[in-house]
């Protein structure tokens, strides 16, 4: 006599896998596959739009992107770049240079080599063409443009968030920072403010409130803040870094966490003959780096030791055989550059990569014109908000 055969509804229900485990199973997939996955079931959904498993996939899929060389940045144009190319067209030349590609266009490529991956167009509208990428920071990036109306926005989930207005008076030579809050799992912008005749504003904006407030500058002495044209403002060690705009001065930096100021010394360069005719600060494998340029060389110094300023350790000397500008020093290690070509050709820039332990050199990048260079991921990050567009 044959054996009775399980119905099949108990087959299922003894084959059914506890939810943790699904949960877990759903935190370690590609943010394409998990925001597809919502629409299985509303406790799916539920779930997977909850801060606590936006955060499991976070820390799941984030990993260290220094070791395998998995790395990605995403670039944009600089407007910069098309009022001076547009200029130089203007003039009688044999073969005006091509213009950049516009700045609501985004590229996703490799970090080490810069091969372009995909092209992204920025779904929303700024206010003007002045568009800056102030930073990036776990696949949610922060635009902003010339009337600081500033935008977060994470490309991989198809969502952006536009920030109100900001608590300071009087906009004078404005500088943004974007940075993640570890403490409480927040995001914020930092924005300063100062003219001649003012002392410096300092407003920010908090993600989980929604809201910008003022605070107050915590050193005694004389400060200033000056920022890289084209690099996001270093984020290091959970706090924002400002390059000293009079030499010899100190490095500014303000904890996102406790919102305090601080000053830390940059690496004694006296020694140097010629003197560093240029430099400026960028975060190197998660470390704050100093980058500075005495004749046709740059030479990099990185902080190994956050905060202790005897730690400063030269890492690289980086030699040139003509004139080089420094355009931006990424987290992978690469040093991205512009040689100056025949003025008479005006030409501008032509663009290299190099990498700063082989000093190998790529010249044929998707990037030939100036433009604004972050890490970048992807992320569930604002998934759980409210109050934002998705297109």
């Amino acid at each position: 006599m044959s054996q009775m055969r399980e119905p099949l509804i108990l087959r299922r229900k003894n084959n059914h896998l506890p939810y943790d485990i699904i949960l877990n199973i759903l935190g370690r997939l590609p943010v394409k596959s998990v925001t597809r996955f919502r629409c299985v079931c509303k406790s799916w959904d539920s779930s997977i739009t909850t801060p606590y498993f936006i955060s499991t996939h976070l820390n799941h899929n984030n990993k260290d992107p220094y070791e395998d060389g998995n790395g990605y940045i995403i670039h944009m144009a600089s407007w910069k770049a098309r009022r001076v190319i547009s200029f130089s067209t203007s003039m009688s030349s044999p073969s005006p240079p091509s213009l950049p590609p516009k700045t609501s266009i985004c590229t996703v490529a490799y970090g080490h080599t810069f091969d372009k991956i995909s092209e992204i167009e920025i779904p929303f509208d700024l206010s003007s063409n002045c568009t800056q990428m102030v930073g990036s920071c776990n696949g949610l990036l922060c635009l902003a443009d010339s009337n600081n109306v500033i935008y977060l926005w994470n490309p991989s989930i198809r969502k952006f968030k536009k920030l109100p207005h900001t608590c300071l008076g009087n906009l004078n030579n404005v500088t943004l920072g974007f940075a993640y809050c570890s403490e409480n799992n927040d995001y914020k912008v930092v924005m300063t403010s100062h003219s001649f005749l003012s002392t410096y504003e300092i407003g920010i904006y908090t993600l989980s409130s929604d809201s910008w407030r003022r605070v107050e500058i915590s050193v005694t002495t004389n400060v200033t803040f000056c920022k890289g044209m084209l690099s996001p403002i270093p984020l290091v060690s959970g706090a924002l870094h400002w390059m000293p705009y009079v030499k010899d001065e100190d490095i500014m930096a303000f904890d996102v966490n406790s919102e305090k100021f601080r000053k830390l010394a940059v690496p004694d360069v006296s020694i140097y003959e010629p003197p560093l005719q240029r430099t400026c600060i960028a975060s190197f494998r998660g470390k704050l780096a100093f980058i500075g340029r005495s004749g046709f060389q740059y030479s990099i110094w990185v902080m190994r030791d956050y905060g202790v300023v005897e730690s400063w350790n030269k890492l690289f000397v980086i030699p040139f055989e003509r004139e080089a500008c420094w355009i931006c020093l990424t987290d992978y290690g690469s040093l991205m550059v512009g040689y100056k070509n025949d003025p008479l050709e005006r030409q501008g820039l032509t663009y290299a990569l190099i990498d700063t332990e082989t000093l190998e050199e790529k010249k044929d990048l998707d990037i030939q014109h100036p433009s604004y260079v972050a890490t970048f991921m992807e992320s569930l990050v604002l998934l759980d908000r409210t109050n934002v567009g998705s297109y």
